[in-house]
């Protein structure tokens, strides 16, 4: 990892999948960033206006289902899902890692995390890296995005 800001970088999927190996409790988070983030930890329900109570993130942690499958391409997918974000929600929009609690579930039941632990920004790279290893698979999906 390099630093940019005073945040390290992860800079390739598989230092990602190292870090979500190594710890629980991750989520990735599309944003302009913990700075913005931090100043009021409320996420806001893009339909109806409600503040939630917490920050929507998704979460990076493997599932026992997942069973010995690799995690490079579980955070692979992870990432892909949601890699339209930057498009549909302007400039300065990126992913980033944090730590936190998970204080309650949003409209998509998506993790509301609190006590938010900045950790890394994830660099274009890992994205670039996660949307050829979903082209990789054998019935690749497209990604969660709403018309």
């Amino acid at each position: 990892m390099s630093a940019e800001g005073d945040l390290r970088v992860v800079r390739t999927l598989d230092e990602l999948a190292e870090l979500v190996e190594r710890h629980q409790g991750l989520y990735v988070r599309w944003s302009r960033g913990p700075e913005t983030d931090l100043r009021e930890v409320s996420s806001t329900d893009d339909l109806t206006g409600v503040s939630l109570p917490g920050l929507s993130a998704s979460p990076l942690g493997v599932e026992d289902w997942w069973e010995d499958r690799p995690v490079r391409v579980w955070v692979a997918r992870r990432l892909y899902d949601y890699a339209h974000l930057p498009h549909d929600k302007g400039p300065g929009v990126r992913p980033w890692v944090l730590a936190g609690t998970e204080a309650a579930r949003g409209p998509d039941n998506e993790p509301l995390v609190t006590d938010v632990r900045p950790l890394c920004w994830i660099h274009q790279r890992v994205i670039d890296e996660a949307q050829a290893e979903v082209a990789r698979q054998a019935n690749p999906w497209g990604p969660l995005r709403r018309s």
